[in-house]
């Protein structure tokens, strides 16, 4: 799997609002580029995905800008990068086949290896929050995750 730019600016972004010291109060699009140095029209398109899918809310007028629309701890990486990536897959081959409804040699098994890769990406993205970046961007120890066979 390669993590798109918009994954990786999305994930940037929403590590950045969960730094703040206040996090009730608004990050403008233009403060948030700065902090993060990411491009500003690229970032208004990436933060209303964001927003479409419920992980910021948004303030307009003067003081407005972008919040969490939840805790930390409570969005993960697998979510993030799905808003504004789509489904988190290893390719684009379809489903199994069940039943051995293979219409190519080999195809069943190496369609269950893909979906199976799939599986062990989301399962493995999601199993970070954004509360575990923001521990580590502040000196924390990294989280460690074990990966099963």
């Amino acid at each position: 799997m390669r993590v798109s730019t918009r994954g990786d600016y999305a994930s940037r972004a929403l590590l950045s609002l969960a730094l703040r010291d206040d996090l009730l109060t608004p990050t403008s699009v233009r403060d948030l580029a700065e902090r993060t140095g990411l491009p500003q029209p690229y970032l208004e398109q990436i933060l209303l995905s964001l927003k479409g899918v419920g992980l910021v809310r948004s303030k307009r007028g003067v003081g407005g800008g972008y919040v969490l629309a939840r805790n930390a701890e409570a969005i993960t990486l697998a979510e993030i990068v799905a808003a504004v990536d789509g489904p988190i897959v290893a390719g684009d081959f379809g489903e199994p086949h069940r039943d051995g409804a293979c219409d190519h040699e080999g195809q069943c098994v190496l369609l269950a290896v893909w979906s199976d890769v799939g599986n062990h990406m989301r399962e493995h993205l999601a199993s970070y929050t954004l509360a575990d970046m923001v521990t580590q961007a502040r000196g924390g120890r990294p989280v460690q995750r074990t990966h099963s066979a």
